[in-house]
């Protein structure tokens, strides 16, 4: 039977093809515009080579070695040699001193018996470390097991005071030991604040007169007066070993350098290879002469030169030694500075504790009272 017209949907289905796709019929200029956009990328986004210097450490220039000074002459030296050590210190910070008077067997003597301090056991040295910052004395905080144990090191370190804090905690781990390399640091130290007391005296006499109070010496750090690092240096380290260890500790002076305050440094180097002397500026090394102790300026002497001499580090090398050699590096501070603070005597006269400012206080609120009283009243 045959569908009329009126039966006929009114829209009949629409079965056109769809039109083209875009991307097929624009496929190469697709792939012109990838290439443009990549080169333009390439172009426009390039990373420029990065050339990083070959050290990142302050260069080390090797210099003749420092002008020595001869203690027992220093008083009447030639202004000409004293002007050399005045010129040294103000160029690397150090020279050097011989015939100062010390017997050998006392120095001797007192490095053999703080040799022993590095061969106590790691258990008791924990309870010795410096880990607190205000802490100023003891061993050096070790980080991992390698350095705990003293591996990959070039040298241990244990600062040395006269604290009673330290005499306790030592004799407690040590007593026997203890006692007797304090008492032999002791009587070495009294030695050695004689030479460095008599070193800065002269250095001051050739400083221009000071014309403010402010150019005087900074205060030592709590008080702590003269103390001494003593460095033990491992043996045979392999020149790699050496130096990475080496970087490790430039680093780790340069930002921390001394914990104490100090106006000079009296190194007891005898028998090293080098000795490296660091700043913020530079770094420098020599071979110092044998039997001679290196002088290094610490900050207050700086300050009190208002720049003029050049506040550094100093540090001893060992190489191709058999045996652990023991170093020391005496910080020396006047008492002056380190033991008492200093005030202005027409001002310590005038002043008013706060007792005495509380009763002024009561006696005038008293007066006032009674003088309003007496007002009112007549």
């Amino acid at each position: 039977m045959a569908l009329s017209p009126e039966s006929m949907p009114e829209k009949p289905f629409d079965f056109r093809a769809p039109p083209p796709s875009p991307i097929a019929s624009g496929r190469r200029s697709c792939v012109t515009n990838e290439d443009v956009l990549s080169e333009f990328l390439e172009h426009s986004l390039r990373v420029p080579d990065l050339v990083l210097p070959d050290k990142v450490f302050p260069r080390q220039n090797f210099i003749e070695n420092p002008p020595k000074i001869d203690f027992q002459l220093l008083s009447s030296m030639e202004s000409d040699s004293l002007s050399k050590i005045l010129d040294s210190i103000a160029r690397i910070g150090c020279f050097q001193l011989v015939n100062y008077g010390i017997e050998g067997e006392c120095i001797r003597s007192a490095l053999a018996a703080a040799a022993g301090i590095f061969q106590l056991p790691l258990e008791k040295r924990r309870a010795v470390t410096r880990s607190p910052p205000e802490k100023l004395y003891g061993f050096e905080e070790a980080h991992g097991e390698k350095e705990e144990e003293g591996e990959g090191k070039v040298s241990e370190e244990f600062v040395w005071c006269r604290g009673a804090g330290l005499k306790l905690e030592m004799e407690a781990i040590w007593p026997v030991g203890y006692s007797n390399f304090s008492e032999k640091m002791e009587s070495l130290l009294c030695d050695i604040e004689k030479m460095a007391e008599k070193i800065l005296m002269a250095i001051r006499q050739n400083l221009p007169p000071k014309t403010d109070y402010e150019n005087d010496m900074k205060q030592g750090q709590g008080g702590i007066g003269s103390g001494c690092y003593v460095y033990k240096h491992s043996r045979n380290m392999s020149a790699e070993k050496c130096s990475g260890s080496l970087r490790y500790d430039v680093i780790r002076m340069l930002i921390r350098g001394f914990d104490y305050s100090h106006a000079l440094c009296l190194h007891v180097c005898d028998g090293s290879s080098e000795f490296h002397v660091y700043s913020k500026k530079g770094w420098v090394s020599f071979c110092p002469d044998k039997d001679a102790l290196v002088i290094t300026v610490g900050d207050q002497t700086q300050a009190l030169s208002g720049g003029q001499f050049k506040h550094v580090i100093g540090r001893p090398i060992y190489k191709g030694e058999e045996e652990d050699c023991i170093s020391m590096a005496f910080l020396y501070s006047p008492p002056s500075t380190t033991n008492t603070t200093k005030v202005d005597p027409q001002k310590g006269k005038n002043t008013i504790s706060l007792s005495q400012q509380a009763i002024a206080a009561i006696v005038l609120t008293l007066v006032y009272h009674i003088l309003v009283f007496v007002y009112n009243k007549f």
